[in-house]
């Protein structure tokens, strides 16, 4: 049961960031923000099985090694480097097509500076606080740059689209091929430590509330 409820809200966000809206594939390099959160975790894992090249943000040692586990080709430590100027230097300076950026405010310019010409800016949280209005000129002075901000809801909300997801990501799960890591529970009761624990970037994989 604890898989199951890992298993819901991260994957099916992670799928529908990766396969319904920016339609990653072989041989791509893309950046994954905050790769040892219940998303991350579950985003790595898709985009490695896709044959994506993927590089992770992460804020401490811990969670390097654990993104490291789940499949990540290259860990960044925001704390200690410049991660928009490391992905240039692993890119050869042409940057990534897309960015998965669940951090918000603190971030999202230095994911634009991670971007190539073309590239798309998904940005599906708020960790930090939600992304200010972007100018279209400041995308076109960037490289031609798309913003997208997808919700898990809106893609449920379509029976078809929640049925193809629910049927790969299912096939995929059961298949043993990918890891639903737990990396912490809280009873209910506790509902609040959790959020707070989430809020503070504690947390490693997906959060579980117990009943």
């Amino acid at each position: 049961f604890d898989e199951g409820a890992g298993i819901t809200s991260p994957f099916f966000t992670a799928w529908n960031a990766l396969v319904f809206k920016a339609e990653v594939g072989p041989g791509e390099t893309i950046l994954v923000h905050g790769g040892a959160g219940g998303v991350g975790m579950a985003a790595i894992q898709l985009a490695k099985r896709f044959g994506c090249r993927v590089l992770t943000t992460v804020s401490s040692d811990e969670k390097e090694a654990f993104c490291r586990s789940m499949g990540a080709d290259e860990t960044i430590n925001y704390s200690e480097e410049d991660f928009a100027e490391r992905v240039q230097e692993i890119t050869d300076g042409k940057g990534v097509p897309v960015v998965y950026e669940s951090i918000g405010k603190d971030t999202y310019e230095k994911s634009m500076d991670c971007l190539e010409n073309f590239g798309m800016l998904v940005n599906f949280g708020n960790a930090s606080g939600a992304i200010p209005a972007i100018e279209p000129l400041e995308l076109m002075r960037r490289g031609s740059l798309a913003l997208s901000r997808p919700t898990l809801f809106n893609y449920t909300s379509d029976p078809a689209m929640r049925q193809t997801a629910a049927q790969a990501l299912f096939d995929i799960v059961a298949s043993g091929k990918v890891k639903i890591e737990i990396g912490q529970t809280f009873p209910l009761a506790d509902v609040a430590a959790a959020h707070t624990a989430l809020e503070s970037r504690q947390t490693t994989g997906s959060t579980v509330l117990i009943p």
